[in-house]
């Protein structure tokens, strides 16, 4: 056998056991975020982006790693290769500081579990819903459907939306002629009748809550509830409350101001 043939032969069995590697840590990938979904929605939420970012990392390392061996085989040296690299990496180095602080900030970010793929959240001034965690970014679809990718790094603070549970506040403002203890009592009616409904129980966790009067607004007295809710049911149930509240009132004749307009024409 000649020697061309070998090395050749040893290269193919690199590529294959490579490729061999990726798709048994795939394999063992999927069966991690299967068990954790199967035991909890939340762990596998968390094993799905742990898994995702993982995955990326074992790609990389396969990858390098065969070109290496591959080089051996083929007794290429590596000094140049490594030289080149060494003033690329310099260069590079002082124009990608914000390069390596996504990364860590990335890094951080997966191991604290702020936020997982599905999630919706607000980082850097942008709220979405987390479609991708990135080495370098994270991947943002917003309610009308755009893309946004904001650095890791640019992250001060995440707002998560959709972590376990939500309280959303249901603010209502009455007129200041209205008897303000009988809207209350309306109000507090319709938001235990919300909690009853079989339709919507399923997504409400406990009790609604009543805090009576928040505010003397210019035009307004507001008045404040609060119920709490499955975290990615906040804003269904925070709308449907707003449209029963709103139908009894009417049904009561009790008033929510609104600003007026008087168009003057002058005098004729």
């Amino acid at each position: 056998m000649s020697i061309e043939l070998l090395k050749t032969l040893q290269t193919a069995a690199v590529v294959i056991v490579s490729l061999l590697l990726y798709v048994l840590a795939r394999r063992a990938g999927a069966r991690y975020v299967r068990t954790a979904t199967e035991e909890d929605a939340e762990k596998g939420a968390r094993a799905a982006t742990l898994w995702l970012m993982v995955r990326r990392v074992i790609l990389v390392s396969l990858f390098s790693l065969a070109v290496l061996v591959i080089f051996s085989i083929w007794g290429i040296s590596m000094a140049p290769f490594l030289a080149f690299g060494a003033v690329i990496a310099a260069a590079i180095g002082f124009g990608a500081q914000d390069v390596v602080k996504d990364i860590l900030a990335g890094f951080f970010i997966l191991a604290e579990n702020q936020y997982r793929i599905g999630d919706t959240v607000t980082i850097a001034g942008t709220t979405g819903t987390v479609t991708d965690i990135q080495f370098r970014v994270t991947v943002l679809r917003d309610f009308e459907g755009r893309v946004h990718f904001v650095p890791n790094g640019k992250i001060g603070v995440a707002t998560n939306y959709t972590d376990v549970f939500a309280q959303p506040v249901i603010d209502v403002g009455v007129a200041y002629k209205e008897d303000v203890d009988r809207a209350m009592e309306v109000m507090l009616e319709e938001l235990h009748s919300l909690e009853k409904d079989p339709e919507w129980a399923e997504k409400i966790r406990g009790p609604a809550e009543f805090f009576g009067v928040q505010e003397l607004g210019d035009s307004s007295v507001v008045i404040r509830g609060r119920v709490t809710t499955d975290a990615d049911e906040r804003w269904t149930v925070r709308r449907e409350a707003f449209r029963r509240i709103k139908n009894r009132f009417d049904a009561e004749g009790i008033e929510i101001p609104f600003p007026h307009v008087t168009v003057y024409y002058g005098e004729t």
